[in-house]
């Protein structure tokens, strides 16, 4: 039997449903399919071998939000390593930026391609032999993102870690993630509107879906909620009996703190995280942790990386170009972008070659999500905080040139294998749909934007080639946002990996 390889292991899951089209498939039912969700989850676990009560061995933080479970996730991986250095610690997030090894990650580290190629093959061979389903409507393979989590609940029990820290996919009630009986500790990060097709229109009906994953027994923590979304989360941890529900109070000497994690916004994801830690080492080591800030939770917090959110990086092969990287891809979130970008630390850093250097933007979003609406609220956002920092030029006039490109890899039309996990409609790729759409709205915010500085593309090859013809004697910081999908493109293709990652 010939040798399976990464490849083969990448190809085989990118041959199952992607995440695009399951969304699709729940939308189009009206949210209906979302009731088989957990127990069709529950069916694949049962078939590869486990019972949910096994998962309670994993020893879980279980973290979900619209906004900063992703960063959340990571300080309370880096925080639990720092104060436990003797333990193993598994990180599951989502989604990946280069390789989808890394959404699975022990004591900080992505799965090696021989140690993913290993666990991946016990997981697909064990659903493909026992392919009895308890119910006639389960398909016989999981989708994209279901089998992904299966594998990680694979790799993190073999490998027996002493913690594991799961992040959501989307949602939270009915996500892949819960079907954990007894984490040990639940959070729930800023939230805001998002995914609305799927999780509803309302903050109300969001936080409905979030609030699913606390469980009897089990502290709920959560930051502070617009009132509305916190009424049902309230509600909902007295329902589903959680041990108690914490809005958590800010952290004396925090903000003192240097993160691993640029921007603002970040102290709020580092505070629910340091309550998080605290809750889960005192419940996993019987020792109550009095102290506000311990030195190890400072060590964790300083030393957290989280590659595409908020990332300055310098070109390792032309050093007059850096990147600004942020898979921002909500309003929130973009909100938060902007307020990192347009500051005395970004793009107002050296006030006296501010006119010297070459500002491009490179921009995406997925089809269904209004990228006027987007692109009009990043310019607001930017004059807001240049007027803040003392500087009046319009924020119309902060890009030199605008990037609109599809989020292919390659310039052939080819994707690199780890980033083929977003199913683009054939329609709007062939046309450039949503990119020309991005165009036009840009043109109408700007009307005084140069036409021929406005690119719509179609590849992050094409994107970056524009990127490398400005190399020159000038400087060029090129800021990326709007997808972390096209982050993880523009990371591979200007070959950033060895400094992003």
């Amino acid at each position: 039997m010939s040798t399976r390889t990464y490849r083969e292991a990448v190809e085989n899951l990118n041959s199952l449903q992607s995440n695009a089209a399951t969304l699709e498939a729940v939308r189009a039912s009206g949210g209906r399919l979302s009731q088989f969700a957990i127990p069709e989850m529950v069916e694949y676990l049962n078939r590869i071998g486990y019972s949910t009560s096994d998962l309670n061995q994993l020893n879980v933080v279980h973290i979900t939000g619209t906004k900063g479970k992703g960063s959340t996730s990571a300080f309370v991986d880096s925080i639990i390593r720092a104060a436990r250095p003797d333990w193993k610690v598994g990180l599951y997030t989502s989604p990946h930026l280069v390789a989808v090894r890394e959404r699975i990650r022990i004591n900080g580290t992505p799965l090696s391609e021989e140690t993913f190629t290993k666990y991946f093959y016990e997981v697909w061979d064990r659903l493909k032999e026992n392919t009895k389903t308890a119910s006639p409507q389960t398909p016989i393979m999981p989708g994209y993102f279901r089998f992904i989590t299966l594998l990680a609940y694979h790799v993190f029990r073999e490998l027996k870690v002493d913690a594991t820290v799961l992040e959501v996919g989307v949602g939270g009630r009915f996500d892949s993630t819960n079907i954990v009986p007894k984490p040990i500790v639940t959070g729930i990060t800023a939230l805001g509107i998002d995914h609305v097709s799927v999780l509803g229109k309302t903050l109300k009906e969001i936080a409905w879906q979030k609030a699913g994953i606390f469980k009897e027994g089990v502290p709920a923590l959560t930051v502070h909620q617009p009132p509305e979304a916190m009424e049902v989360l309230k509600e909902q941890a007295e329902e589903l009996k959680a041990s108690e529900f914490l809005v958590v109070p800010e952290t004396p000497g925090l903000s003192e703190v240097k993160l691993g994690l640029a921007g603002s916004h970040q102290y709020q994801n580092a505070n629910i995280a340091v309550h998080l830690a605290k809750k889960f080492l005192s419940a996993q080591t019987s020792e109550a942790i009095t102290e506000a800030l311990p030195a190890t939770f400072v060590q964790g917090l300083k030393a957290t990386k989280w590659p595409g959110r908020c990332q300055t990086v310098v070109d390792p092969a032309h050093q007059k170009t850096t990147w600004f990287l942020d898979g921002a891809h909500t309003l929130e979130s973009l909100d938060c972008c902007m307020q990192w970008f347009a500051s005395p630390d970004i793009v107002l850093r050296s006030p006296e070659t501010y006119a010297e250097r070459t500002r491009v933007m490179i921009f995406n979003c997925t089809s269904g999500r209004s990228g006027n609406t987007f692109l009009g609220a990043m310019l607001s956002k930017a004059n807001e905080e240049l007027k803040k920092h003392g500087h009046n030029e319009d924020a119309g006039k902060l890009f030199d040139q605008v990037i609109f490109c599809a989020n292919v890899t390659y310039a052939d039309g080819g994707f690199k294998g780890d980033l083929t996990t977003l199913a683009i409609p054939e329609a709007d790729l062939t046309h450039l749909k949503t990119q020309h759409e991005l165009a036009s709205a840009w043109s109408s915010l700007v009307p005084e934007f140069p036409k021929e500085n406005i690119h719509v593309l179609p590849s992050i090859e094409h994107a970056v080639n524009v990127v490398r013809k400005l190399n020159g004697e000038k400087d060029v910081d090129v800021l990326v946002a709007g997808s972390l999908h096209l982050v993880g493109g523009v990371i591979e293709v200007a070959d950033l990996s060895d400094v992003a990652l």
